[in-house]
């Protein structure tokens, strides 16, 4: 294929003062490999080899703004100053790629406790290490999982006042980008849905009410965060169930967070309901990007989108501004380089040491 044109895929993307060199970004993706939260030489490895494959922004996994805010034991974390230098590490390693680093700040509310997925996602015992979950309400999402401790208002402010301390160790470790995790059914998400929030206080009931923790979430890390630097949140645009939350709940958020200082919304789904029926198949959430989109916001397209030209058409039309990808980097970190040569763009820099290899049979 030759094309003469840049494909948008390659384009750069300003957000503030911030600059990527592309529109292809590392989905954050659990490696539940960290001890005590701390980073390790997986995650260099990991997280480098992303950015040696060309992607413009890399962003960590969920790290846990406070310990029983981790999905699992072996969550990445930055509750304590003393996390920073191992990501500090990290971050001078992706930015000497050409890519922009990023962070996903997280509590795992309700779905916190767990074993790692491959010793069985399942509820840890407290003689296993295992700890209580919390949540808006007393509602547990399936009958296999803790029935989380309802939150007061002072354990609301705590959490608050973490996400904020942790925005302020994430630029010290030298992130540019931060992403707040609202998507899922962890702890965000949760106060969201009126599936998982039966509170009767500020913090439950309306719609607004709803909105309130999210928006003391961003106020709280915008503090913290040098004005040049873009805040990225990951929603859940759907519960797909009846009752829950709703594609146009969706848009009604992004019509408030685009004006409290958030610059991008990452448009997942579901994840806070139980066994529902998902209908996933290549880009079965890019129409929840599209909508949010309109909105004015800039939005981040997730879910299955597995070759160049799939993700060069998203953005051509006009259906997000970035292209969010987990899976397919983890069968091919050089998915980036790979599609250059799909869309015929020549302009792709390779790493110096791997140059011998910039022809395609």
């Amino acid at each position: 294929m030759s094309n003469t044109k840049t494909p948008l895929l390659f384009t750069p993307f300003q957000l503030r003062g911030v600059t990527l060199k592309n529109r292809i970004v590392v989905s954050p993706m659990c490696q539940y490999s960290a001890d005590d939260g701390f980073a390790n030489d997986w995650h260099l490895v990991h997280l480098g080899g992303l950015a040696v494959g060309g992607s413009g922004l890399v962003f960590t996994e969920a790290a846990a703004v406070v310990p029983e805010g981790r999905i699992s034991p072996h969550d990445l974390g930055l509750w304590k100053d003393e996390h920073i230098p191992s990501l500090a590490r990290i971050v001078k390693f992706i930015e000497a790629q050409d890519s922009v680093p990023g962070i996903q700040l997280a509590h795992a509310g309700r779905k916190a406790s767990l074993t790692e997925p491959w010793n069985g996602d399942r509820l840890l015992s407290p003689e296993e290490g295992g700890w209580k979950t919390l949540g808006p309400s007393p509602v547990a999402i399936n009958d296999e999982r803790d029935t989380p401790q309802e939150l007061t208002k002072d354990q609301i402010m705590n959490i608050v006042a973490a996400f904020g301390a942790a925005a302020a160790r994430a630029v010290k470790a030298g992130f540019r980008v931060i992403e707040i995790h609202g998507a899922h059914g962890y702890l965000v998400n949760s106060f969201l849905s009126p599936i998982s929030n039966l509170r009767t206080d500020e913090y439950g009931g309306s719609f607004d009410n709803r909105m309130r923790f999210l928006l003391e979430v961003i106020d709280a890390i915008r503090k913290e965060m040098p004005g040049e630097y873009p805040l990225f949140l990951r929603i859940s645009a759907t519960d797909w169930i009846d009752g829950g939350w709703t594609v146009d709940d969706s848009v009604r958020l992004a019509a408030i967070v685009k004006d409290r200082g958030v610059d991008l919304i990452d448009c997942s789904t579901g994840g806070n309901v139980a066994n529902v029926k998902i209908p996933a198949k290549p880009g079965y959430q890019v129409p929840y990007a599209a909508a949010v989109r309109k909105t004015g916001i800039p939005t981040g397209a997730v879910g299955i989108i597995v070759k160049p030209e799939q993700a060069e058409a998203i953005l051509t039309n006009g259906e997000a501004d970035l292209i969010f990808i987990a899976r397919e980097l983890l069968r091919d970190p050089h998915f980036p380089l790979r599609a250059a040569n799909a869309l015929g763009y020549k302009g792709i820099k390779w790493p110096v040491q791997y140059e011998r290899a910039d022809r395609w049979s």
